[in-house]
Formats: structure tokens, C-alpha cells, sequence
């Protein structure tokens, strides 16, 4: 008998205020080149996470100027298609990491353009109008990792993890590889947890 391997679905929840969720997307496009995935691009929020926590002050404003962003994701996609999702993120991380960018309100608006959706969804940024939408996605990803982390958060066919968390990237085969190891300890149901400290800032 013939078993017809099955794509594995990766469910990629990130918030565009992250470096590091910055990286690991960039290493997901590429396993997209060398592996045969399907990815679903979904949004978490920082800002949601870090709600009543006691937080330094420049991590607070991050966390306040981080609001916009998410929900301006998340209005997009109710608007126009979980599709959008993958684009506006790309307009919007190359504008805040690869450019270096603070301009939050700026970032929103050109990456709108950029991606062809109505410059009014904007304002939905400055609202809690799509808030239980949000915290709806950001809640997917706790149940499957708990709150103890950050983004991103990852999940191979319905097992997750926070991270991988990597600078730089990796390209070609390598990538490729990491996601295959990723696959395996996802196989194994005891596996929680791999770290070491962080020696160098994210490479974007």
C-alpha cells in the first residue's frame, strides 16, 4: 500500500513589534523555498502579553506604541482575508527592522499603500474595536505553549513552541534543516524545552 506523505501546516504567530519574530519569519520564508509546507500567518500581541506586568519604562512605551500595529493586522484580515496577513506584515517589519524605523504611525500607513488596502484601517489602530479578535489569535497560541514566553510562536501540525529564536537567519539547506529538527521534537510528546542566553542582538 501506497501512504501519500501529507504537507505539514505551521502555524506562525507573530507581532510586527519583534526583532526576533522578524528573523524567524525571514527563516520561514525560506524553508518555504526547500521544504513543501503550508503556512498560516497569525497575529499575537506583546502589548496583550504584557498587560499588567512591571515592566521597564522604554519596554512599557514599546509595549503602548505596539497596540496599533496588531490590530491594524487584525482589522485587515477581517476585512480582506487571513492573506493579507503575510504581506502587510513583510511591508511593515521591512519599514521597523530592516530600515530601522520608530515611526509607528508612518509604517502603518505607507505599508497599507504598499500592500493596495484602504488607508481608513488605520485609524482601527487607535481602538479596541478589533480587540477580541486579537486577543482571540493571541489566545490560540498560549493554549498551545502557556504564557511564559514571547513571540514567535511556532507550531507544526498542532504542536507548538516559542521560537526558534535565531540570528541571522538561515538560508538554503540550513533552513531547511532546522525545520526538520524542529519537526522531530514536535513528534516527541514530553519535549518542552531547549535555551541558552542570548549573546549577540538580532541581525536583521
Amino acid at each position: 500500500m501506497t501512504v501519500t506523505a501529507t504537507r505539514p501546516v505551521v502555524d506562525f504567530w507573530f507581532d510586527p513589534a519583534c526583532p526576533w519574530a522578524w528573523l524567524t519569519s525571514r527563516w520561514m520564508d525560506e524553508v518555504g523555498t526547500v521544504r513543501d509546507v503550508d503556512v498560516r500567518w497569525r497575529v499575537m500581541s506583546l502589548s496583550v502579553l504584557n498587560e499588567g506586568r512591571d515592566l521597564d519604562d522604554w519596554y512599557r512605551q514599546l509595549m503602548d506604541d505596539s497596540w496599533a500595529p496588531v490590530r491594524v493586522l487584525v482589522a485587515a484580515a477581517r476585512d480582506h482575508g487571513d492573506e493579507v496577513l503575510k504581506p502587510l506584515y513583510d511591508a511593515m517589519g521591512t519599514r521597523r527592522h530592516t530600515q530601522g524605523r520608530k515611526d509607528t504611525a508612518a509604517i502603518v500607513a505607507e505599508s497599507l499603500a504598499e500592500v493596495g488596502l484602504p488607508a481608513e484601517l488605520a485609524a482601527v489602530g487607535a481602538t479596541d474595536e478589533v480587540d477580541d479578535l486579537l486577543r482571540a489569535s493571541h489566545d490560540a497560541a498560549l493554549e498551545l505553549v502557556g504564557d511564559q514566553v514571547g513571540t514567535p510562536v511556532v507550531a507544526i501540525d498542532g504542536t507548538g513552541f516559542f521560537g526558534p529564536v535565531i540570528t541571522p537567519a538561515p538560508v538554503g539547506e540550513d533552513a531547511g534543516k532546522l525545520f526538520d529538527g524542529l519537526a522531530l521534537v514536535t513528534q516527541v510528546p514530553g519535549f518542552y524545552e531547549l535555551k541558552r542566553t542570548r549573546t549577540v542582538p538580532p541581525a536583521v
